[in-house]
């Protein structure tokens, strides 16, 4: 093992810090990561979502490690590789015990195809290597089957041991080792006082069908794509259940679909009786149509129990150390919202130890945002999941939530989106990154930092919060209520309001010419304009989406990806 000093220090091989561990070695800092484990591993956070694929973007432009972008859209399945599924949508079936699912309670969230592509359910075993790997190719060390024992913080060092009685120093240490996070621990910092409460089982299956094999026909539904070709959530009273497959499309070479089971410990306490398998199946024998789809599944490898799921950490910044991802905190993957959250420190962390070196400033207030954002990601991803599973007893009340959920992912997708739009407007990635990352650093997970929709959003979850999903007269109540708080908004996407009147899915294709009415179209006006487009005109938005187009093609992406390997065949 390299035993002279290092810049940064990483526990964990993760996406997230492998990913940090590649951008820093890129621009030219020795990096060490430890991993106490063996890739390829297991990990669950397979499903990707609109937010993730746009830092992922992000944050290969502004760091220019072009292989960060690799996962962000189906575009790159020749390079990513068949062992990845396909995501067109985000479906959710809502169930009720002892009866066969009612077709109108469905919600198809379509992924629009334009400017970049769909998206993809990503097969963590690969990703996760491919990552480290890229890392290793830029320089990092990386030592697998190497667990930490001891991180001793210096005033101008950090030392670190490993379990074989190995040291390094380095200037700063990152801890993405997850929930047994050894800084965590060391300080004490975990926080369990959080409102969402749910426990979890999950595996790899084989043979499991699409929903639509054994439910209702895709045209009896009359949805735009099959539920296989998404993530498919199926949602009921106290809890809810992944199904991820990576096997829906032509070129897949993965017959493996992932699968969980989260349910809330209060209502369904654990069964200790019973092994992990055992008390799945038992579970869903009380949902007819969850049943018949795994009535000829198996898993192919053991089964992972896990006790309440939900924490955070007081603390996620000290002198010369940070906690990251999972080692930070974790609320629930209903929204498939964890590895957007990581991806954004990774992006905060990655710019601020870059001008550390420069500087030599390596203080606690120096990395003081990742703190803030962290602590708001989290605390927004708790409110919003307990009201989810609240909405989950009474399909009228989540009908009306699950708008809630849209609007906060849409709003804060357009800010990524324009962020780097007017980036790439204004110059060169190095000369633009201290501006995205003034504006980054002020969101909170949903909203896009607008405070128009932090407004609505508190209204809605204080009603939520207030209303008992058993009783009838008071779930009308709050329904009316917030119905009125959302068609009041003069900034909602018409569609969202179509599935208020009870439209049953969003629309495959997201472009039409209403959208360019000044005014009144995409860019609406007034606060909203200027808080989500800044300068930005129409015929800008227009070049930037024929030019991501263009860039996110698999013609230019071949080109792109030759001219890397023949580089690199050069070097």
């Amino acid at each position: 093992m390299d035993t002279q000093p290092f810049d940064v220090a990483i526990i964990g091989s993760g996406l997230g810090g492998s990913s940090l561990a590649a951008i820093l070695a890129r621009h030219g800092q020795r990096v060490i990561v430890f991993e106490a484990k063996s890739h390829p591993r297991f990990a669950i956070g397979e499903s990707l979502i609109l937010e993730t694929s746009e830092m992922m973007r992000a944050l290969a432009y502004f760091y220019d490690v072009p292989e960060l972008a690799y996962f962000s859209t189906e575009n790159f399945l020749p390079f990513a590789g068949g062992t990845h599924g396909v995501k067109r949508h985000f479906g959710f079936l809502h169930h009720e015990a002892g009866r066969p699912h009612d077709v109108r309670h469905t919600l198809q969230a379509v992924i629009p195809k334009e400017p970049h592509g769909h998206e993809l359910h990503l097969y963590r075993q690969d990703t996760d290597y491919f990552m480290m790997s890229t890392a290793v190719a830029y320089g990092a060390a990386v030592y697998q089957n190497t667990p930490v024992q001891e991180i001793e913080l210096g005033d101008d060092r950090v030392t670190i041991t490993t379990a074989s009685g190995q040291q390094v120093t380095a200037n700063y240490v990152v801890d993405a080792g997850g929930f047994r996070s050894i800084l965590a621990q060391k300080f004490g910092v975990r926080d369990f006082n959080l409102q969402t409460q749910a426990r979890g089982m999950f595996t790899h299956m084989v043979n499991v069908p699409c929903y639509h094999q054994t439910g209702g026909s895709k045209e009896t539904y009359g949805l735009p794509y099959r539920m296989s070709e998404g993530t498919l959530h199926h949602v009921f009273d106290g809890g809810w259940l992944w199904v991820i497959p990576f096997d829906n499309h032509a070129d897949s070479t993965n017959p493996l679909c992932s699968v969980g089971l989260l349910l809330d410990p209060r209502q369904h306490p654990p069964r200790d009786d019973l092994t992990p398998e055992q008390e799945f199946y038992a579970f869903i024998e009380q949902y007819p149509s969850i049943a018949a789809q795994f009535a000829n599944a198996y898993a192919v490898r053991d089964w992972t129990r896990a006790g309440r799921l939900q924490y955070s950490s007081k603390q996620v910044v000290g002198e010369r150390w940070a906690l990251m991802g999972h080692a930070a905190g974790f609320i629930d993957p209903l929204y498939s919202k964890g590895l957007y959250t990581t991806l954004t420190a990774v992006f905060i962390l990655a710019h601020r130890l870059l001008q550390a070196k420069e500087t030599g400033d390596y203080s606690a207030t120096t990395f003081a945002d990742l703190q803030t954002v962290t602590h708001n990601f989290v605390c927004t991803a708790d409110r919003l999941v307990a009201n989810s599973y609240r909405a989950f007893r009474n399909y009228r009340l989540w009908q009306v939530y699950a708008v809630m959920w849209l609007l906060g992912a849409y709003t804060e997708l357009v800010k990524l989106n324009m962020l780097r739009a007017q980036a790439m407007k204004r110059g060169q990635p190095a000369e633009t990154r201290q501006g995205y990352y003034e504006q980054l650093v002020t969101l909170r997970l949903v909203g896009g930092g607008f405070a128009g929709f932090a407004a609505v959003a508190d209204r809605v979850d204080t009603i939520m919060e207030a209303v008992n999903p058993a009783d009838d007269t008071a779930v009308t109540a709050a329904i009316i209520e917030i119905n009125q708080i959302f068609r009041s908004l003069d900034w909602i996407a018409d569609p969202f309001i179509a599935l208020l009147d009870g439209k049953t899915y969003l629309p495959k294709n997201k472009i039409r010419l209403s959208l360019l009415k000044p005014g009144e179209g995409f860019m609406r006006s007034g606060d909203y304009k200027a808080h989500f487009f800044g300068d930005l005109t129409m015929r800008d938005l227009l070049a930037y989406g024929v030019k991501e187009k263009v860039r996110f093609a698999r013609p230019y992406l071949a080109r792109q990806h030759n001219k890397v390997y023949r580089r690199r065949v050069a070097d």
